[in-house]
């Protein structure tokens, strides 16, 4: 018959294995936890939008830091952007490696307020894998997205119009399995990227065929920037002496 001791003895040491087990995945179970609740602003990740577009708009805002020691200058390309509940929106973010080796980094991410990461989804982002820049590189990187309607029937955020969606480089601890950033620089012309970028930071001025804040500009090729009339140019623009074509 096992004694009270050998089984008190077992016990514990049953209990202090589980606590080592907690305890090494411990980051893991939390990290699962807030992508899976959206706690403390994590966002969610989803293979495609199939949601339907609503009226109401938000505006998101971007913000980039580095951490101390990692030699990148990362900035996003536009400040923000506007977009419906439920439509795609596409976003550029620029980062640049100043030093002379390669450098594998990983972005941190969340949004605030922190209660809208249950309903902030993104597509593609850079932040999804551990990713490699040459020295001396500098690259362009999507990021798509867009905000669950849902957001719109949840009382805790009738009052959230704008967003904000940050992100923080810092120098990669797991560089197994890294990915080049340079595959954004060799990607070919992607039109339905194409088209919801110009639909998130364009059509609030422009649109193909009519004119608005700015003019049409379904036949802009041969055109001399700055030249149609009633229009506000900037001395600059109006300076140029730039055609629009293809490549400009």
């Amino acid at each position: 018959m096992i004694s009270k001791r050998k089984l008190t003895v077992a016990a514990l040491i049953a209990v202090i294995g589980a606590m080592t087990v907690i305890t090494s995945y411990s980051v893991t179970l939390y990290r699962l936890f807030c992508q899976a609740t959206g706690s403390n602003g994590t966002t969610q990740r989803v293979a495609e939008n199939t949601s339907t577009p609503t009226d109401r708009i938000v505006t998101v805002f971007f913000d980039t830091n580095v951490a101390p020691g990692l030699p990148w200058r990362f900035t996003p390309v536009q400040r923000s952007v506007k977009l419906r509940l439920g439509e795609d929106a596409i976003a550029f973010f620029e980062a640049q490696n100043l030093s002379d080796h390669p450098i594998i980094g990983h972005a941190a991410f969340n949004v605030t307020p922190e209660k809208i990461g249950i309903y902030f989804k993104k597509i593609q982002c850079f932040c999804f894998n551990e990713e490699r820049l040459g020295p001396g590189e500098k690259v362009q990187m999507p990021v798509t997205f867009f905000v669950d309607p849902r957001l719109a029937t949840d009382p805790s955020t009738t009052e959230v119009h704008e967003i904000t969606l940050a992100y923080t480089f810092f120098e990669s601890k797991r560089p197994e399995g890294a990915i080049d950033l340079a595959r954004f620089s060799a990607a070919s012309p992607d039109a339905q990227a194409g088209a919801a970028l110009f639909a998130a930071q364009c059509a609030g001025c422009h649109a193909l065929d009519t004119s608005k804040i700015g003019p049409a500009l379904g036949n802009v090729f041969g055109r001399e920037a700055g030249s149609l009339p009633g229009y506000p140019y900037s001395t600059a623009l109006k300076n140029a002496h730039l055609v629009w074509t293809a490549d400009s």
